[in-house]
């Protein structure tokens, strides 16, 4: 089942998201909320799920787009019932899925020397074992509908570097994603299904707070400024920088790409 060629689509063909259905792990914040939004607006339905209440999340996209379609639901990827459960849930609201988010993800900080295997399990749990079931999941659903489809794994700059201290679990599971992501690619890619992964730089999100108040507890002044300050395009990144990278990786304009790993990062890697 090969890809087809759209070299006759228009640009707005091929950036329409128009009848496809999306699913975005962690969506009800952040990165993930910022993806689901972009979703929408290109026209896909789409299921926000995430083990924090969607509702309100869904109520914004529903004022902002008065036709959307979008439902919440309950997940936990550290779950592999849950999960299941999710891809129901998504079949038994819009028919099908053409498009799997694997959003959802932990950033906790531990000293190598004093990570617990718990706090390893956890990490590698979330961030890698919950990415692979889903993709699993998801991707049974595309090849049993024959239609294809996309996963999108978020990495990180992570991936591509250690990351400083007390990140050794989430450093290993975001290399890990991107083997997951060329692997899956391989293996799915048959089936009409691309995979890809993006991997943003330290992006504003709620989900940093905790960082920044030790920052500056430690008298370091603001994290986002100091890193904004190192970036060679001179800003911190936010979520919607992000969202229009998975948009584009989702759309047809990528259509003959899957195995890459698209970095979001404001030049952070290059340096």
């Amino acid at each position: 089942m090969g890809v087809p060629d759209v070299k006759d689509e228009s640009l707005a063909e091929l950036m329409s998201l128009g009848g496809r259905v999306a699913v975005v792990t962690g969506g009800a914040v952040g990165i993930g909320y910022a993806i689901a939004r972009r979703m929408v607006q290109a026209g896909a339905r789409v299921l926000i799920s995430d083990i924090h209440d969607t509702d309100e999340a869904v109520q914004a996209l529903a004022r902002e787009f008065g036709d959307a379609q979008v439902k919440g639901t309950s997940l936990d990827v550290s779950d592999a019932e849950s999960i299941r459960a999710c891809v129901e849930r998504a079949v038994q609201e819009f028919g099908r899925i053409d498009i799997w988010v694997n959003n959802a993800g932990i950033y906790p900080s531990v000293p190598v020397l004093e990570m617990s295997d718990d706090d390893w399990d956890r990490v590698l749990d979330i961030n890698l074992r919950g990415s692979f079931i889903g993709a699993r999941e998801a991707a049974a659903r595309m090849v049993g509908a024959g239609h294809g489809g996309v996963i999108l794994n978020v990495a990180s700059t992570a991936g591509f570097k250690a990351g400083g201290p007390g990140v050794a679990h989430y450093v290993s599971s975001k290399h890990a994603i991107l083997g997951l992501t060329k692997s899956l690619a391989v293996e799915l890619g048959p089936h009409g299904i691309r995979v890809l992964a993006i991997a943003p730089t330290l992006i504003d999100t709620p989900g940093i707070a905790a960082g920044q108040e030790a920052f500056r507890a430690a008298g370091l002044g603001d994290l986002l400024d100091s890193y904004a300050a190192r970036l060679p395009l001179g800003r911190i990144g936010v979520p919607d920088d992000v969202a229009r990278v998975a948009l584009f990786c989702a759309s047809d304009l990528a259509l003959f790409m899957t195995g890459s790993t698209l970095l979001v990062d404001g030049g952070d890697v290059a340096l």
